[in-house]
């Protein structure tokens, strides 16, 4: 049986690193307990660097310090399957900047996209742009950590 596949958003990473009792530290331990396989790309990756680095970000969250950052960094690479080239295939109007991640999610076959943007998780609403992208990409969960977490705990992370 398979693994099933999935892509954090930025934000996951962040509180991942930023909060280790927090549902998106308990998300990134499903990888490690190797329940899931995590794709990321390198523009993600580099996004997660310069984020987790961020003078203001840092000063909201002291236990992020250079060292710790560069241990984390490290941690994902371990983890994560890189996708090398994540050309566009799906366009999100509303908020461009929410595209590499459904690119990625595309490509690397994902079933989850594990987020807490309210872009990306309405495109799991009933309603004409969620029906069109559920349809374009029936095999994608768009949901939120505490969410994709149920998902695990009642068993129905199988693809």
């Amino acid at each position: 049986m398979t693994k099933p596949v999935a892509v954090f958003d930025c934000m996951v990473f962040l509180q991942a690193a930023a909060r280790p009792l927090g549902p998106a530290r308990a998300c990134l331990a499903m990888v490690q307990r190797g329940r899931v396989v995590l794709s990321i790309s390198s523009a993600i990756r580099a996004e997660v660097e310069d984020v987790l680095s961020r003078p203001k970000i840092v000063q909201k969250f002291p236990s992020l310090t250079p060292e710790a950052v560069a241990v984390f960094l490290k941690d994902i690479d371990a983890l994560t399957r890189a996708v090398a080239d994540v050309p566009t295939v799906v366009l999100l109007p509303r908020d461009p900047k929410d595209e590499p991640y459904l690119n990625l999610a595309v490509i690397a076959a994902a079933n989850y996209l594990v987020t807490w943007d309210k872009d990306l998780l309405d495109l799991m609403a009933d309603n004409a742009e969620g029906n069109e992208f559920r349809k374009r990409v029936p095999g994608l969960l768009v949901l939120t950590p505490v969410v994709f977490l149920r998902e695990f705990a009642q068993g129905a992370a199988t693809p």
